[in-house]
């Protein structure tokens, strides 16, 4: 079943590769979607895949890369829209 996750991740997380590193796990999982930077300081992303790879991928984006300090992921769950591989925009 797919499903789709719309995160909001907070904390340092710009500046320490999480875009790139987030589209390599997401590929590496079948996860389609998109990540970007907001002015805000947060990283936004929407996430569709099988519910077991979407958890995964939200629990490494609790962790983030080395060098992120990750305080907060707010994550809302829609319906899927049919997202076709996984961008950093």
């Amino acid at each position: 079943m797919t499903r789709r996750a719309h995160a909001v991740i907070h904390g340092r997380v710009q500046g320490v590769f999480f875009r790139g590193d987030m589209r390599e796990r997401a590929r590496s999982l079948g996860v389609n979607g998109w990540v970007r930077n907001n002015a805000d300081g947060t990283v936004e992303a929407v996430l569709e895949g099988a519910d077991d790879r979407l958890e995964l991928l939200l629990s490494w984006c609790r962790r983030g890369p080395a060098g992120a300090r990750v305080d907060d992921v707010d994550v809302d769950w829609e319906e899927p829209r049919g997202e076709g591989g996984f961008a950093v925009l």
